[in-house]
């Protein structure tokens, strides 16, 4: 592990709660995915954080598992370095990153160098990991070696091509569903509201009239006084 200071306070409480996200049983599988996978004469760590961390930090063995997914004379990384300089295993842990997001890894899965090469936080290369199998499994381009079982398998778009025509009925059926006023009129039909109309005319002229007859009364009563 790369060296650094010891943690204190509430940096050493957020450390803690990243590593009780590490899974000791997904390293196993991803340790005999990575050896199958890069077919090569790589030696299997012992079990433990630590070590799954010393095995991956310099760079080398990742570099090797992007390049394995790849046919041969297709490969991203070009040249793989074994050097034991702590700038040039950071760059080639990069590299790698940088692949696998090209590959196909979303960004939001994809750990950062310091994680690994500092040990920060191996639940995220852990991720990134399963992340990249996922990948290579929904691919199914004959790269992948090992139980397809390992990863889920990503669900893939269905993307469907129209024709113009074809995209003219739709419309054609969909303003069908959405109603027609083909042929229709506004023949027999009688306006919203028209009874209350009837009523209150009705009303007024009943006024009025009575109005009428009470003037008539009182004319003919002036006559007679």
């Amino acid at each position: 592990m790369a060296n650094r200071g010891p943690s204190y306070g509430l940096s050493r409480e957020v450390q803690e709660k990243i590593e009780q996200k590490y899974d000791a049983d997904l390293e196993n599988k991803l340790v005999d995915w990575i050896i199958l996978q890069c077919a090569e004469d790589i030696e299997h760590p012992p079990p433990g954080r630590a070590h799954f961390q010393q095995w991956l930090m310099d760079g080398t063995v990742l570099c090797k598992l992007i390049n394995s997914l790849y046919p041969p004379g297709q490969e991203p990384i070009a040249k793989i370095s074994e050097s034991k300089m702590a700038f040039k295993q950071m760059e080639q842990i990069s590299q790698f990153l940088k692949a696998a997001e090209i590959y196909g890894v979303r960004t939001t899965d994809i750990f950062q160098t310091v994680d690994l090469w500092e040990g920060k936080d191996m639940a995220a290369v852990q991720r990134t990991l399963m992340a990249l199998g996922s990948v290579a499994v929904t691919k199914d381009d004959g790269c992948y070696r090992g139980e397809p079982s390992w990863f889920h398998r990503k669900a893939q778009q269905n993307r469907r091509g129209f024709s113009e025509e074809q995209l003219r009925q739709g419309q054609n059926v969909i303003g069908l569903q959405m109603g027609s006023n083909k042929g229709a009129s506004q023949a027999g039909m009688t306006g919203y509201g028209m009874p209350r109309q009837i009523i209150l005319l009705s009303l007024v002229l009943a006024s009025a009239a009575l109005l009428l007859r009470i003037r008539v009364a009182y004319c003919c009563h002036l006559l007679f006084v």
